[in-house]
C-alpha cells in the first residue's frame, strides 16, 4: 500500500510510491540511484512547511528527519557544517551552544535548513541577505547518485545555483554556513498609525539592522518591529516570563486562533474582531540572544502567499492589498507582513540584483484563498513582482523567465547535474519549464 504525506498547512498532499528516511548521504545516493533505474523520481523533504507541492511526489519521498545535526564546525572561522534535515530551532540551539549565531533568520524556526534555503527564506533588514546568502559550501547527491560538493571555489556553477535550488538539482545533504559570534539583540516593537508607517518607511527601514511591520486589514494600525543589537557588554533584558507567555503563546497564538475562528464561522465580524485586536496592541522591549528575537512561535494554521518586490515599489505593493480587501469586499483577519533585504547574487533568489521589498499575505486555515491571493498577485505582477518559492503562487516559466534575468542560466546547470530528471515533479514542471 502506498502512503501519503501532507504539509504542515494541510492544503498539499501527495502519495509517494515509498517514503524513506535516509541517515546518511551514502544511503541517499544509493536511494536515487535505484529510482533513477526504475524510472521513478525523488523528492526530498523536511518539515512541509511550504506551502506549494515542491516536495510532492508519485515516486520516492525522502524524509530528513533522520539527517540531522552538526557535522563540523570551526569556531575561529565561524564555519559550521550541519546535515540538511537539521530545523532551524535544532540548529539555534547548536549555536548557540558554540558561541556562535545566524546573522540574520526569519520569524519562524520550523522549517529545515535544506527547505529554508532551497526556497529563498529571509528574514528582514535593508543590509542583509536570506539565508541563502550564509552558505558557504553545499553537500548534495545528484541525478546520477553521485555525492558532489561544492562553493564558490568548486564547481561554482553548481554552487550559485543551488544556494535557492527549488530541490531541482539534487537532494542537498548537508550545508555549510558562516556564522558569527553569538549576540544580544533588542527588540522595540509598537503599535503605529499605519500612514504614519507608510510616510516614514525609508527611515525605519534604514534605521534599524532588522525592520517590519503588520497591517491589520479593516483598521488604520501597524505593528512594528524593530531590531537592533546591543553593544558589547551590555546586558541582556529579557521579558519576564509572564509577559512572555501572555503575548507570545496566549494573545498571539491561543486568543488569536480563537478570533481566526469565529472570523471564519462569521466573516461580518472580522473588521469588528481586528479593530478589537488592533486596540488590544502595547508596546514592548526587551533583549534576547538574537534568535529568540528573530523567531516566535506560530501555532495557528495558515496558507500563505508572499511577494518581492523592487524596494522602490514598497508602499504601492502595500497600497495595492490595501486596494483588493476593499474593492472585492474582502473580508480578512490575518494581517499583511511587511519585510526588506539587500540584493544578492543567486540566480533565482527573489532578491537577485536588486534591493527588495516582501508582502505576504494569509488566509487561515480552512479559509477560501485563491480569489484574494489571486487577486494580490495580479496587482504584484504589475509591480515587477517575484514570488516565494515556497510559498502559494500561479506563475508559471513563461512568466517568470523575464522576472529573473539568469534563469536559464539555472537551467543550464539543471541540465548537467539532472539530465533524466530524477528530481522533477509536477511544481517544478510548471515554474521551471517541462
Amino acid at each position: 500500500m502506498g502512503a501519503s504525506w501532507k504539509n504542515w498547512a494541510g492544503n498539499q498532499q501527495a502519495h509517494p510510491h515509498a517514503v524513506e528516511h535516509p541517515r546518511s548521504a551514502e544511503e541517499v545516493a544509493l536511494t536515487v540511484k535505484r529510482a533513477r533505474d526504475e524510472g521513478r523520481h525523488v523528492k526530498a523533504v523536511g518539515a512541509g512547511h511550504s506551502f506549494t507541492a515542491a516536495a510532492a511526489t508519485d515516486g520516492t519521498l525522502l524524509h530528513l528527519d533522520r539527517l540531522t545535526g552538526a557535522v563540523v564546525s570551526d569556531l575561529a572561522s565561524g564555519l559550521v557544517t550541519v546535515q540538511a534535515g537539521t530545523p532551524l530551532h535544532e540548529l539555534n540551539r547548536i549555536l548557540a551552544e558554540l558561541g556562535l549565531a545566524m546573522s540574520n533568520l526569519g520569524d519562524i524556526d520550523r522549517q529545515t535548513i535544506s527547505g529554508a534555503t532551497s526556497t529563498g527564506t529571509h528574514g528582514t533588514g535593508s543590509r542583509l541577505g536570506g539565508l541563502a546568502t550564509q552558505i558557504r559550501g553545499l553537500e548534495l547527491v545528484v541525478g546520477d547518485g553521485s555525492i558532489v560538493t561544492c562553493s564558490a571555489t568548486e564547481r561554482p556553477e553548481l554552487f550559485s545555483a543551488a544556494r535557492v535550488g527549488l530541490g531541482a538539482l539534487g537532494v542537498v545533504t548537508a550545508v555549510t554556513l558562516q556564522c558569527e559570534p553569538a549576540f544580544l539583540l533588542e527588540a522595540d516593537e509598537r503599535p503605529m498609525p499605519l500612514e504614519e508607517v507608510m510616510e516614514g518607511l525609508d527611515d525605519l527601514a534604514d534605521g534599524n539592522e532588522h525592520f517590519e511591520f503588520y497591517w491589520f486589514p479593516h483598521t488604520d494600525v501597524a505593528l512594528t518591529k524593530r531590531n537592533n543589537r546591543l553593544a558589547p557588554g551590555e546586558p541582556a533584558r529579557p521579558l519576564k516570563r509572564w509577559k512572555e507567555w501572555l503575548d507570545d503563546e496566549f494573545f498571539a497564538n491561543t486568543l488569536f486562533n480563537l478570533v481566526c475562528a469565529v472570523g471564519r464561522r462569521r466573516p461580518a465580524l472580522v473588521p469588528r474582531l481586528n479593530k478589537s485586536a488592533a486596540k488590544m496592541l502595547g508596546a514592548r522591549r526587551f533583549s534576547a540572544p538574537s534568535h529568540e528575537v528573530f523567531t516566535s512561535p506560530r501555532r495557528v494554521r495558515f496558507v500563505e502567499m508572499e511577494y518581492a518586490v523592487p524596494r522602490a515599489a514598497i508602499r504601492d505593493a502595500v497600497r495595492a492589498v490595501q486596494r483588493v480587501v476593499e474593492r472585492d469586499n474582502l473580508l480578512v483577519s490575518f494581517p499583511i507582513e511587511v519585510r526588506v533585504a539587500a540584493p544578492d547574487d543567486i540566480p533565482l533568489s527573489t532578491a537577485y540584483g536588486r534591493d527588495s521589498a516582501y508582502v505576504a499575505i494569509h488566509r487561515y486555515r480552512g479559509e477560501p484563498f485563491e480569489p484574494y491571493f489571486r487577486a494580490v498577485e495580479a496587482e504584484m505582477r504589475a509591480l515587477d513582482g517575484r514570488p516565494h518559492w515556497g510559498k502559494m503562487h500561479w506563475r508559471t516559466s513563461d512568466d517568470l523567465r523575464p522576472a529573473y534575468p539568469r534563469f536559464d542560466d539555472f537551467l543550464a546547470v539543471r541540465d548537467t547535474v539532472d539530465p533524466d530528471r530524477v528530481f522533477a515533479n509536477d511544481y517544478l514542471e510548471t515554474v521551471l519549464g517541462p
